[in-house]
C-alpha cells in the first residue's frame, strides 16, 4: 500500500525492516528476554533443532542509528527509471533493512547469556517447530549505500547491556 501511495501521489516512503530487535524494553516473548528471565529463575529454556537455527540479533541502538541515519533523506522517484515491478525508482520509496548483519547461532546466544548471568540454563531441546527457518539476516548493503549506515554493537556487548538493565529493571541482586 505504501508503494501504491508513493506512485499514485508522489507520497516519499520509506520502509524499514528490523531483525531480531534486543534490548531494553524488548519484547518479553523474544528469545532474549525470554531465556534472561527463565535462567535467572532456574527455569528450562526451550531450544528447537539442537540451538542450530541463527538469528540477525540486533541491539535497539543500532536499529535507532539507522532511523536516524534515513530520516533526512527523503527518497526520490526516478522518472528516468521505466520499470514497474515493486523494486523500480519510479515512486519516491524505498525499502532498507536495518540489521547486524552477522547471523548468530541460538546455542551461541544462550552461552553468551550464560556466561554474563553467571549462570547455566536448564534446556529442553525439542525438534524444529514447523513453520520456522534455519537462518534469517539482514542484507544491509542498501542502507549501508544510501545513509552509512553500519551496526556497532557486538552480540557481547549487547547481551551486557541487556543483562545489567534487565537486573536493575527488576532489581536482581547479584549472587
Amino acid at each position: 500500500m505504501a508503494h501504491t501511495y508513493s506512485h499514485l501521489f508522489q507520497l516519499p516512503t520509506t520502509g524499514l525492516r528490523f531483525f531480531t530487535v534486543y534490548g531494553p524494553w524488548g519484547r518479553p516473548d523474544m528469545a532474549v528476554f525470554k531465556f534472561t528471565k527463565a535462567i535467572l529463575e532456574g527455569k528450562p529454556i526451550d531450544i528447537y533443532n539442537d540451538g542450530r537455527m541463527k538469528r540477525d540479533f540486533t541491539y535497539i541502538d543500532d536499529i535507532v542509528d539507522g532511523i536516524i541515519g534515513v530520516i533526512p533523506k527523503i527518497p526520490q522517484a526516478d522518472p528516468l527509471n521505466p520499470q514497474t515491478t515493486p523494486a523500480s525508482a519510479r515512486a519516491p520509496y524505498r525499502l532498507y533493512n536495518i540489521g547486524h548483519n552477522q547471523p548468530v547461532e541460538l546455542m551461541r546466544l544462550i552461552e553468551i547469556l550464560e556466561n554474563t548471568l553467571g549462570k547455566k540454563a536448564i534446556k529442553n531441546f525439542l525438534p524444529m517447530q514447523p513453520g520456522d527457518v534455519m537462518e534469517t539476516y539482514a542484507d544491509i548493503d542498501k542502507l549501508k549505500a544510501f545513509a552509512g549506515f553500519e551496526p556497532h554493537i557486538s552480540i557481547e556487548d549487547g547481551i551486557a547491556r541487556f543483562v545489567e538493565w534487565y537486573k536493575e529493571y527488576y532489581a536482581i541482586a547479584v549472587v
